[in-house]
């Protein structure tokens, strides 16, 4: 296997340490995060990009605070940048150095009334601004580039990232609740949709690249469907807790942000992603 020179920017994000602990086994990484490389600052991307002439470039960055997304202008725009237009740009460079460009999507690009769930090819319908942040960054790659691989994802959990801005995934959140005494807990079951686990989608990254799959649209999430209170109830099951979980429905949460219903990703284009539940078990063991 030819050893891949890969520039990942977002390298201190959850996802961004997965994916550069398994590219660093076998390839050479440029691993940049904000404060190394910040990719709103479009002169100093290209620069970099253009002086080290990678075999890749995955671009692991992104903006998610959904609800503040949508009540504040400031974060609006700072989300167009880094979700959009930044995307734009360096498909540009990636292009005009011939190289592959991996950027990463969200289920929230849906508009989440499809029982039937998302493939790759669905019609993207964002239900909120996060949302249309994703879909301009999809549009520009797209446009910008032919060589591209556009990854979806959604509900991503793993080991929490270096960077400040990183949130802590569902997973750690109930987890503290639990620790800091809390015994029962109110949980959305209205709100379906598939979990990703940081480090398979970092090996299925790696596989793509490794590979040279046909560029185009891919959805990486792990197998299977599930609401927040289902999610919360297996990790309650794996940790042995006692915890009494309360389906209730999105409506008695009021956040400023709609969310999509039903969003499951359906991969038509590989091999199925492992189910969340084992993805999940396996994170646990380490927790």
């Amino acid at each position: 296997m030819r050893n891949m020179r890969i520039v990942l920017l977002g390298a201190k994000g959850m996802l961004g340490k997965a994916l550069k602990e398994e590219f660093e086994k076998v390839h050479t990484v440029f691993a940049f995060d904000k404060n190394e490389l910040d990719i709103t600052n479009e002169s100093a991307v290209r620069l970099k990009i253009g002086e080290i002439k990678p075999d890749a470039v995955i671009n692991a960055t992104g903006y998610n605070a959904v609800d503040k997304i949508e009540e504040n202008e400031i974060d609006c725009k700072m989300a167009e940048i880094i979700n959009g237009y930044a995307v734009g740009y360096l498909a540009e460079v990636c292009k005009n150095l011939n190289i592959p460009l991996v950027h990463y999507s969200s289920d929230y690009v849906f508009k989440g009334d499809s029982l039937n769930g998302y493939n790759e090819d669905a019609v993207v319908n964002p239900v909120n601004k996060y949302g249309v942040t994703k879909a301009l960054g999809e549009k520009l790659l797209q446009n910008s580039t032919d060589k591209y691989y556009l990854i979806r994802l959604s509900r991503l959990f793993g080991p929490k990232g270096e960077s400040e801005m990183t949130k802590k995934s569902f997973v750690d959140i109930m987890l503290e609740l639990v620790a800091n005494g809390r015994q029962e807990i109110d949980l959305v079951d209205d709100e379906k949709t598939c979990s990703t686990y940081s480090n398979d989608l970092s090996r299925l990254t790696r596989y793509i690249l490794e590979n040279k799959l046909p560029f185009g649209i891919y959805h990486g999430a792990n197998f299977g469907a599930g609401t927040w209170y289902e999610f919360a109830k297996e990790i309650f099951k794996i940790k042995n807790l006692a915890v009494e979980c309360n389906p209730v429905p999105a409506n008695k949460f009021p956040r400023p942000a709609k969310r999509p219903n039903f969003s499951e990703l359906i991969n038509t284009k590989l091999s199925k992603q492992r189910s969340w539940q084992e993805a999940l078990n396996e994170y646990l063991q380490f927790e």
